[in-house]
């Protein structure tokens, strides 16, 4: 099974700019998008990429946030956020249960400049993980997704001027 995760950072302007080229040159058999910013009723899929099931978690304000998968294999069922409204209301989270495993869509919030969502960043990560864990008491987990850290002073230019930067604070990074 070919899985394939991708920020949009926009759908329709990606759907656009190469997202069928993309597709039909990678020919992913899941595909999970983050940042997608559109509701299900905003996008039209080209014909061209063939027969797929997209199920959306779209946020609450328009053009924010959002996840998505394109699979092939019709999944057992679907569940939109983790069951904290708190979180929900951005769509960041899409899971998808198969027989054999889970498989979710996160696009993690952004701390944003000066840290003033770190505080809800770190609830974010606490309870995202929680959920996760939970699922993986049942069957495995694979998450493909966006989440907004740089992990290692590798994954990131000039790590010393970002040390305090949001997605490379040492909060973050714990």
């Amino acid at each position: 099974m070919k899985l394939h995760s991708w920020n949009v950072n926009g759908l329709r302007a990606v759907l656009k700019k190469g997202f069928e080229d993309y597709v039909l040159t990678y020919r992913p058999d899941v595909l999970v998008l983050q940042e997608t910013k559109a509701t299900p009723d905003q996008v039209e899929i080209p014909s061209s990429l063939g027969d797929w099931e997209v199920h959306w978690n779209s946020a609450e304000k328009k053009g924010y946030s959002g996840v998505a998968v394109f699979t092939r294999e019709t999944p057992l069922n679907v569940t939109s956020g983790i069951g904290i409204d708190e979180h929900d209301h951005e769509g960041r989270v899409l899971t998808l249960e198969f027989p054999d495993f889970f498989l979710i869509s996160v696009y993690t919030p952004n701390s944003q400049d000066g840290l003033r969502r770190l505080d809800y960043r770190q609830r974010w990560d606490r309870d995202f993980l929680a959920y996760v864990c939970r699922l993986e008491e049942k069957k495995p987990v694979i998450f493909g997704g966006d989440l907004n850290v740089a992990h290692t002073e590798i994954d990131l230019a000039r790590p010393k001027e970002n040390r305090m930067s949001a997605g490379f604070s040492d909060e973050e990074r714990a």
